[in-house]
């Protein structure tokens, strides 16, 4: 009966060896995602040097000949410690290094915990000899690993992120993985040198005393972090399935930020939501029906409900936990005056392609409130697939407009949206931008089929900054601030845009990192 009993036990821990080690490497990938932009790079970069740091393990294991199970219990304490502990340090010292600092600090983090990873197997295939031949071993090991990291690929996504964030599924699995190791030491201590119990067992017991404290103050440890991070009261925070989402206040002063780049402040947003709602719809012949994709906050559609000409308005946003607190969050709720109530509006969940290549609604006036392009899912939403599929929603005499992020800190970028709405076929494409003091210099991009009367602007509802003065100056652009020309047109196969974000705002960056 023992042997069975030991060999149900080598199994569960091969299955949870698969399934922490692939649970560290999806959580300092995202996290260094959220952080850093480009997650294409950043998961390419991490699985190439986990992979790697995992071979060199293998490697290495062969030089390790006495006290197997010692050096294997040993083996996933530590790799509890570094990759429980992974996520809370990165959140830690990115406050105190500047780009390239943080990078190498994740990839190092990466190859120690991808070399420990690496030690894991060897060291299991050599253990399980005393049940099962070479050939076995293999096969038993390889095939419950893989199994592991099949759980783990699944419930990161679906479970832990959206219930837990990083910060606490990254302590926690931490914490998992030294109890395997007290696991293997409960159940095997007889194959353990005895000279080595009680260093072992202080070991463990000090690894899981401080994991669960670090758990116990995670909530405390977080905020600590946010308030670093952000200069104002972090009066709601969120992790959803695709993004993190904090609200901060100062006396009067509400901010949103998304994986924390803000996306406006209560005290000037309005400069930037009128040049988006009100700039195309009273320059239209026709606003009846009104789309806006993304801005789920719902100040863009408490702008364009001021328009009585507008008979329905229909948001899209991705995260239904956007909708949620616009509606219930007394702060924003007040802010975009519950404009989620008024009866010409409609709230849909859903991502912002799959709903115009869905939809059989066409549309007068469209107007895209999106995160600006940081990286791979959101570039394509500035693509010349995404507006091909937006142009064919529009009505013969309908408007688009879209958000098109700063003209000064990201002109490549501005221009390249410009470049690419173009590329579409819009018969008049026309730039303009605007002064927001939390933003600074932010740019716009419409488009439509029929000629608009530039010249004879009127600001056909009250607005607190927007007049016929205001609209002339946003259609000037000066020298330094002009199309650089030569751009790119971005697509989903080759995100051009993508790559000119990042080129800007690594630029600003280091101008920062040096004040």
């Amino acid at each position: 009966m023992e042997p069975k009993l030991n060999k149900s036990i080598l199994f569960f821990i091969i299955v949870i060896a698969g399934l922490c080690s692939l649970m560290y490497e999806l959580l300092i990938s995202t996290t260094s995602s959220y952080l850093l932009g480009d997650s294409v790079k950043q998961f390419s970069l991490i699985i190439g040097v986990y992979m790697a740091a995992m071979g060199i393990g293998s490697y290495f294991s062969k030089f390790l000949k006495k006290d197997l199970l010692t050096t294997f219990v040993y083996c996933e304490i530590l790799l509890g410690i570094l990759g429980g502990l992974s996520v809370p340090f990165l959140y830690f010292i990115f406050n105190y290094t500047n780009f390239l600092e943080f990078q190498a600090l994740i990839l190092m983090i990466t190859f120690l915990i991808g070399m420990l990873t690496g030690l894991e197997v060897p060291l299991l295939i050599r253990f399980l000899k005393a049940y099962f031949p070479l050939k076995s071993n293999v096969a038993y090991v390889l095939g419950l690993d893989y199994i592991g990291a099949l759980v783990a690929t699944l419930i990161f996504p679906f479970l832990m992120l959206p219930l837990l964030g990083t910060f606490k599924t990254s302590i926690i699995f931490g914490l998992v993985n030294i109890i395997m190791g007290l696991i293997v030491y409960l159940f095997f201590t007889n194959k353990v040198t005895l000279s080595r119990n009680k260093k072992v067992e202080i070991f463990i017991g000090m690894s899981i005393l401080g994991m669960v404290m670090s758990l116990i103050f995670s909530k405390h440890l977080l905020s600590q972090w946010e308030d670093k991070i952000f200069t104002h009261k972090v009066i709601y925070s969120k992790q959803t399935p695709y993004q993190n989402i904090v609200l901060t206040k100062n006396r009067e002063e509400l901010r949103l930020y998304i994986n924390n780049i803000i996306q406006f402040s209560s005290l000037d947003e309005y400069r930037y939501h009128e040049a988006l709602a009100h700039v195309p719809l009273c320059l239209a012949p026709y606003k009846a029906n009104v789309l806006i994709l993304g801005g789920g906050e719902a100040l863009l559609a408490r702008e364009v409900v001021k328009h009585q000409a507008v008979e329905k308005v229909t948001i899209v946003d991705l995260d239904k936990e956007m909708f949620k607190i616009a509606k219930e969050n007394y702060a924003l709720a007040s802010l975009n005056e519950q404009v989620l109530q008024h009866k010409k509006v409609n709230a849909i969940v859903d991502d912002a392609m799959m709903f115009l290549q869905t939809s059989t609604e066409i549309f007068d006036i469209i107007i895209v409130d999106l995160p600006d392009p940081s990286n791979e899912s959101l570039s394509r939403l500035y693509s010349n697939s995404f507006y091909y599929l937006l142009k064919n929603k529009l009505s013969k005499y309908g408007v688009f407009v879209t958000q098109a992020s700063s003209v000064f800190h990201t002109n490549q970028a501005y221009w390249c949206i410009y470049e690419t709405v173009k590329d579409v076929g819009f018969k008049n494409v026309i730039p303009y931008h605007v002064y927001v003091p939390s933003f600074g210099d932010w740019g716009y991009i419409m488009a439509t089929d029929i000629p608009l009367d530039l010249d004879n602007y009127e600001q056909c509802v009250p607005s607190k900054y927007i007049n016929k003065d205001i609209f002339e100056k946003m259609l000037l652009f000066e020298n330094d601030i002009k199309n650089p020309q030569n751009l790119k047109v971005n697509k989903i196969d080759s995100p051009e845009l993508l790559h000119y974000f990042l080129e800007d705002w690594t630029k600003w960056s280091k101008e920062f990192s040096k004040k």
